[in-house]
Formats: structure tokens, sequence, C-alpha cells
């Protein structure tokens, strides 16, 4: 038997548990030539995970209603017929909600629980840490001496990209939703600054504060008034770096914002949106680095980890209430 996490309505708004539905089904115990069958041991939850669930046009096709929603998932081969992968291997990939499944291996990477904790293959070995090293650098272009905003700070991308930020010699200041959060920022992830959204009075004058010399870099995770705020602080030849937008995804009517393009015309900057796969061809680079950065100290990281197959949907539920601290993984 297995348990499977289908989508069982398309969320209005916020998604709620309601949106969700926990099955148990049989699994085909005889394999074929070729496949392997799956145990999950971490799942990971996402905030775009949530554009997938409305039925919109995107850069990658919508969650079917009652079909098994996918996220990125490492599991263990408890039964091979495939000559790539042998029983106790453990693999990261795209795969279902599912507690064990079948596959054929297609898209699978194998994965060293000696080398690092197996859930920082969806966190900062994974695609997070693709996602911060390749946007900051591809589009943020980094030099030693700028100043970089991050939005989302405290979250899974961006405190990776902050700490390589300080790696490249930049002043990085980060934005987050509590106090305990600044602090984590500046004592763990060594930014140089924290602002809390939530109790400043003034965001637009409190990053002025924090960057005198004025915003080279954004990366962007949220979107809203936060990146409104941000505009009025870029400078000339500025970058920003769209992620995610996060504060907006569960919105029901059109958000209400200034427009950018003024900010961006008088200060001839750049703001681009980019998603991690447009990327494909640098992820070895890109792993080999942030592996290097990883097993030198030079990087670190925090996970909140929820137990129990059932604590999927609460777990993504609770991203968008900021409950988390760096990366969210469910522990199977």
């Amino acid at each position: 038997m297995m348990k499977t996490i289908v989508l069982n309505s398309r969320p209005e708004g916020k998604p709620t548990s309601s949106d969700f539905k926990c099955i148990t089904e049989d699994i085909k115990l005889t394999l074929q030539e070729g496949e392997i069958l799956l145990e999950a041991t971490y799942v990971s939850v996402d905030p775009y995970l949530r554009g997938r669930m409305s039925d919109a046009k995107s850069y990658i096709p919508p969650f079917e209603l009652h079909r098994p929603i996918q996220s990125g998932v490492v599991a263990k081969v408890i039964a091979s017929k495939n000559v790539v992968f042998e029983v106790g291997d453990f693999v990261s990939g795209m795969l279902d909600w599912k507690t064990k499944q079948v596959s054929i291996g297609a898209g699978l990477l194998k994965v060293d629980a000696s080398k690092a904790p197996l859930s920082t293959y969806l966190g900062i070995l994974g695609m997070t840490g693709l996602t911060a090293y390749l946007g900051l650098n591809k589009i943020g272009k980094p030099k030693a001496g700028e100043t970089l905003v991050v939005s989302g700070a405290a979250g899974a991308v961006g405190s990776v990209v902050g700490q390589i930020a300080k790696i490249l010699g930049l002043h990085v200041i980060g934005i987050a939703g509590t106090d305990e959060k600044i602090d984590m920022l500046k004592d763990k992830f060594g930014f140089d600054a924290g602002i809390n959204y939530k109790t400043s009075k003034n965001i637009k004058e409190d990053i002025a504060k924090a960057a005198p010399n004025g915003v080279d870099i954004y990366f962007d995770n949220v979107g809203g008034p936060i990146s409104d705020a941000v505009l009025f602080n870029i400078n000339r030849l500025a970058r920003i770096v769209v992620c995610g937008a996060i504060s907006v995804y569960n919105n029901t009517e059109l958000p209400k914002s200034i427009s950018v393009q003024p900010f961006l015309v008088r200060n001839s900057a750049l703001m681009q949106g980019f998603i991690v796969s447009n990327y494909v061809d640098e992820f070895p680079e890109a792993m080999q680095q942030l592996s290097e950065w990883l097993a030198e100290g030079k990087l670190t990281y925090t996970e909140t980890i929820v137990d129990g197959f059932e604590n999927i949907p609460n777990a993504f539920i609770d991203l968008f209430d900021g409950k988390n601290k760096g990366k969210m993984v469910v522990k199977i």
C-alpha cells in the first residue's frame, strides 16, 4: 500500500487543507525491466507550486485535479530492475507526492548521503542553491564593493543569495518578517544589515539608511510593496533579479503597484525574471562551486523540517505565513 496526495480543488486565494486529499492506493509490486521502486525520504515544498495549482498559462503546465502533486523529492531505491540504480541508492528529482512509486529513472540524480545530509539535495545543494547562485551571477552580475538587497532573505533562496554575495565581497541587506529572522541573517549568515518589514514604519527610508550608497542589485523573492520601496533606492545601472513574488501569489484581484518603468529608465536599470531551468547547462559548474563552498564552511544553511507525509500540505501552506526559516522540507 502507498499514500498519495492529490490536488482536490484549485485554491482561491491562499490554499487551504481542503484543496488537498490524501488517498491510499495499492502499488504494483512486480517491476518491469528498467524500472525501480522508490520510497520517499524527503519532500520539498516551494512557493512556485502555488502557480501550478491554478489553471492558468505559465512556463510549466498546471497540476491536474485529482492527480498527484509533484515537487522535488529525495527517495531511496528499495527494488530495482534498472542497471543504473541499485537497491539502497538515494536519488533526487521531480517526483509525485507518494510514499512509494515506480520510476524508470529518467531525470533522477544519485545523491550521496555520506557527503551531505540528504535534505540538502533539496535545498542548498539542489534547486534552491542553484536558483540563488545562477540568478545572482547570471543576472545580478555582482562586483565586489556593491550593495545587494534581498527580500524574503530568511527563506531558502534568499539566505543563500546573501551568503554568496558576502563571499564575493558585497554589502548585503536582508529583508524579513521577524526580529528573530533578522538576527539569524546577521549572526548565522553574515548579512551586514536587516530590515523587519512588519515593524518598519517607513521601509523606503530604512533601506536608504542601510544602503547609504544606494542599491546596485536587488534580488526579489516577494514582489509587492517591499519591492516598490527598493526601487526608490536603486542606483544607475542597477540590476533587479526577479526570482519570485510570494506576496501576490494568492491575490484574487489584480495587485496595485507603482509603475516600474520610470525607475528603470532614469537609472538605465535592468529588471529580469527567470526560472532556474533557463540555465540548465550551467548546473554542473554551479553545483561544484556550491559543494566546495559548503565543504569549506563558507556556506551554511537553515532548514525547517516537518515530520510526516500527511503534513506536506500544511507545510506548503505555512510558507505563505512565513513560518519557515530557510528551506522547508517534509521528512517522511
